[in-house]
């Protein structure tokens, strides 16, 4: 009777031990989207906010594995238990969570400084308290006499669980249903019901069995490396293997949310997968082995080459790219748990592999966005992967190398000769046919990987360093990408994937035509060039972009521009690039700053026309779509003022959160969907969509009896407000 006590206290303590992990794995992933969600009318909807928000939290992953190493190392099991909880409970005077009172936007300082600060001022002390259980909770069984004590790596995959179903459950059940404040609260319940969990796991350790000889670690991935000696090698490729994944899950987030929006899900889907691969390959029993997974990496490979090469907006090349950045992380991931230590050195192992993950946060965070004028960082990456999968061989390198320079030669000469026109968009075909050529040298060359490495990564050289003939500029900053080029007739600029406006590039006369989504034929022109126009004394434009709408100004008329990112300003305003600004725009106001937050203080200003148009790609800033927000312009607004919202995307249709919201406030609206069969055949000339909301029908003026302008449809979804936005829900 009593061995059966024993063995079944033991299994009571696997059980303690593996909830506390899991609840505080579910709490530390759980906030990450949370906070992000919450500070977002606060710093804007750029894709990078979320990035900037993985460094931050990567950062501090590596203070609290740190925390947990010297607390481990340093101090008795009763020590570490006093001190941490301690810790804890001062974590509890940042509860509930909320953007600071004291901290303000600042457009003329670093996005990313100040962007971590806020993060850091929110929710870094309970963040950081967090970040320590893992490594801390598994020290902890590893004295506690629990079954398997002496290699608790399991515990690991049972905190990726915890962290998978938080970061999925945000997304999906929590925001749809709650609203942020309701979620903060919520969570912050479960800090708190974490600390006796916590110290009941301390307990269990201090009064655990003698420590249990640990068995003899396995051999690294990497060639002649054996991890029990700890040697510097052995650090170096542990954070190498923490890296790559690291590094190309960021590339892949800031590939989607770049067109599809930045929003939860966006975010959580790559870091969830990420996350997921730990669950799958860190326990011995895994079946996909490094021998399998390296069976299918080339694959995977040619995927990555291929979205390096070219741009895809498409759904099913989102997943196609989630899918190749998915093998790829088992595969890294297995080797890392097949380099691990003894249970003596985990926090060591840990801590390690949290500065490998961080330093793919400030890559791609910090220096990626100084050092290159495109998403260099993705190819890089790629890269480094193609040297982790195909292991050169140290015989006749030069020869290889020679070969490999051929085979890049004859992988790019699809890109570089012509290809008949077919019904398929012909840049995929050559893309495509390259990527081809390079997975064919990859799967068949056997024993000759140095080539193939070689040919991969000058590939992916070439892409990266050569110009375009029609291109005139390529930049990037926090807000996005921006890429300038000569067309057949004109000139265009798009930030990510989608043109935001052009210009003819031999046009007579001192006005520029505006054209694409601001052609004369098109809504928005009907707008502020029609009879609404031609009365207005005052017009405001959220969203620069090359100043197109300018050109529509009348003498006399007082114009406002908002714009939020410098880099679009200078774009806007080099005549080398475009005149709108220049012929058109001179005497505009230019403020620099979300326009949110610079509208809420612009108490002594209104406009008889305010236009919503700051979009960059597909991504939808939510913050500038809620009805607080639509209550800010409403407020900046005269009396029969017009509230106009151009609303093109390929994804979402925002005539329905815009239709509740004008419900709820008493507003009319009508919404014009130029559709393909409407469009000239002018150059320049394409579809758009357009809404414009008032106090009353007559505000509307000849707009509300405009065959081609639309009621507003009855509202399917729930309104948006700055707590609870679903943005799934206007999915088209």
């Amino acid at each position: 009777m009593e061995s059966m006590g024993v063995a079944r206290g033991r299994v009571l303590i696997a059980v303690l031990f593996t909830v506390t992990i899991f609840t505080s794995a579910l709490l530390l992933f759980f906030v990450q989207p949370l906070y992000t969600r919450m500070i977002l009318p606060q710093i804007g909807g750029a894709a990078a906010v979320w990035t900037t928000a993985m460094l931050f939290f990567q950062t501090v992953l590596i203070g609290g594995y740190l925390y947990a190493h010297l607390l481990t190392r340093r101090l008795s099991v009763g020590m570490q238990i006093s001190v941490h909880i301690g810790l804890l409970l001062l974590a509890l005077t940042a509860l509930p969570l909320a953007v600071p009172d004291t901290w303000r936007y600042d457009a003329s300082a670093p996005v990313v400084t100040q962007t971590l600060w806020l993060y850091a001022l929110g929710v870094g002390l309970p963040f950081a308290v967090l970040s320590a259980n893992a490594p801390l909770i598994q020290s902890w069984y590893r004295t506690s006499g629990g079954p398997s004590a002496n290699d608790p790596y399991f515990l690991y995959a049972a905190s990726n669980l915890g962290s998978l179903i938080a970061l999925l459950a945000f997304p999906l059940i929590a925001e749809p249903l709650f609203g942020v404040a309701a979620i903060s609260i919520g969570w912050s319940v479960g800090f708190v019901v974490l600390g006796p969990m916590l110290l009941l796991s301390g307990l269990a350790a201090r009064g655990g069995a003698v420590e249990a000889t640990a068995p003899q670690a396995q051999v690294s991935g990497a060639p002649g490396v054996a991890v029990q000696t700890l040697r510097p090698i052995t650090l170096g490729w542990w954070a190498l293997l923490a890296f790559l994944p690291s590094s190309l899950m960021l590339s892949v987030t800031s590939k989607i949310s770049t067109d599809l929006g930045s929003f939860p899900l966006v975010w959580v889907v790559p870091l969830a997968l990420y996350l997921l691969t730990f669950v799958l390959v860190f326990s011995a029993r895994s079946p996909l082995t490094a021998g399998r997974l390296r069976a299918i990496a080339p694959a995977a490979l040619a995927v990555l080459i291929f979205y390096c090469l070219k741009p895809s907006a498409s759904l099913a090349g989102f997943a196609a790219l989630l899918l190749a950045f998915l093998v790829i992380s088992l595969l890294a991931h297995r080797l890392l748990f097949d380099a691990r230590p003894d249970a003596r050195h985990l926090t060591v192992f840990y801590l390690t592999m949290s500065v490998g993950g961080a330093i793919g946060g400030v890559f791609n965070s910090i220096i990626a966005p100084l050092a290159f004028d495109r998403l260099t960082e993705l190819p890089l990456t790629v890269a480094v992967i193609a040297l982790l999968l195909l292991t050169p061989s140290a015989r006749n390198v030069p020869r290889h190398i020679a070969l490999g320079l051929v085979m890049a030669f004859v992988a790019v000469l699809p890109m570089l000769l012509p290809v008949p026109d077919l019904a398929f968009d012909s840049a995929t075909i050559k893309v495509g046919l390259t990527v081809g050529l390079l997975t064919a040298f990859i799967v068949f060359l056997g024993r000759l990987r140095l080539a193939a490495v070689t040919a991969v990564v000058a590939v992916l050289g070439l892409w990266s360093t050569t110009e375009r003939g029609d291109l005139l500029l390529q930049d990037r900053s926090f807000f996005g990408a921006h890429l300038v080029v000569d067309r057949s007739d004109f000139r265009a600029y798009s930030n990510g994937t989608t043109l935001h406006g052009a210009q003819f590039r031999n046009e007579a006369g001192e006005r520029p035509t505006p054209l694409l989504y601001y052609h004369p034929n098109g809504p928005m022109a009907q707008i502020v060039n029609g009879t609404p126009g031609s009365r207005a004394q005052s017009v405001g434009i959220v969203g620069l972009g090359i100043g197109a709408l300018a050109c529509y100004a009348r003498p006399g008329q007082d114009w406002h521009f908002y714009e939020i990112d410098q880099k679009v300003v200078d774009i806007a305003q080099d005549p080398d690039l475009f005149t709108f600004m220049s012929d058109c725009g001179k005497a505009a106001s230019l403020h620099l700053g979300d326009a949110r937050i610079v509208l809420q203080g612009q108490t002594d200003l209104s406009y008889d026309i305010l236009v919503i148009d700051a979009y960059s790609s597909d991504a939808i800033p939510v913050h500038l779509a809620t009805v607080e927000a639509i209550q800010l312009y409403i407020a900046r607004l005269n009396a029969d003022g017009l509230l106009v919202f151009h609303i093109s995307n390929r994804y979402y249709d925002l005539s329905q959160p815009l239709a509740a919201a004008a419900k709820a406030l008493g507003l009319v609206g009508r919404v014009q969907e130029r559709a393909g069969d409407a469009v000239t055949e002018a150059v320049g000339d394409i579809p758009s969509t357009v809404v414009v909301l008032a106090s009353s029908s007559a505000a509307l003026g000849d707009l509300a009896t405009d065959p081609r302008w639309q009621p507003l449809p009855e509202p399917r979804i729930s309104l948006w407000t700055d707590d609870h936005a679903n943005l799934l829900s206007a999915l088209r």
